[in-house]
């Protein structure tokens, strides 16, 4: 009888937190979104990616944000070339990976009130980058959409692990708020 009661209070004690005020509800906000999309962002790393994202950006009328893509002269020329106002395009070289892709932005993100973005990567990297911004960007109450983009034939299947290992920086970066990688690369001048 011990064991169902302290069973049934831990139940209820982890559905308050999960459904109550506090840290879990901007990730039901972000879940339970179905708001209609507020911007396409494309992570960088190929141009497929940009082309696609700019049109999605074009059709569906929404700005466009490019985390770490090509080059700026081929960025700019790509997006002429799709007819895409440039003043509906962010082209942001901040990121150094997938994960600061998210954390870069996300806070600017949640300020300029966006709840809903459409992300665009290569179908291989969707997984992974999924998982990531919606850790990081569910933090902030924004809802992800993946797009994927067709690579094949050079499709490159991502490891389990590094899914894993980068899910983790995720979480450890909404709790701290500092990427794991640069912790432990601290070198004598960040001591």
């Amino acid at each position: 009888m011990a064991g169902l009661k302290t069973g049934m209070v831990l139940g209820v004690a982890l559905t308050v937190w999960l459904l109550g005020p506090g840290p879990m509800a901007p990730y039901r906000r972000a879940l339970l979104n179905r708001s209609a999309p507020q911007m396409v962002l494309v992570l960088g790393g190929d141009v497929d990616r940009e082309r696609m994202g700019a049109r999605l950006a074009r059709q569906l009328d929404l700005p466009l944000l490019v985390s770490g893509g090509s080059n700026r002269e081929y960025a700019t020329w790509l997006l002429q070339e799709e007819r895409l106002n440039p003043e509906r395009v962010t082209l942001d070289y901040r990121a150094r990976d997938t994960l600061s892709n998210f954390t870069s932005l996300v806070d600017e993100l949640q300020s300029d009130g966006i709840q809903h973005v459409l992300l665009v990567t290569s179908e291989d990297h969707l997984a992974r980058s999924m998982a990531v911004g919606q850790v990081v960007a569910g933090s902030r109450g924004i809802h992800l959409t993946g797009v994927p983009v067709a690579c094949s034939p050079d499709c490159e299947e991502e490891g389990r692990l590094k899914q894993i290992s980068d899910w983790l920086r995720a979480m450890a970066w909404v709790i701290t708020g500092r990427d794991l990688r640069d912790a432990a690369n601290l070198g004598p001048e960040a001591r």
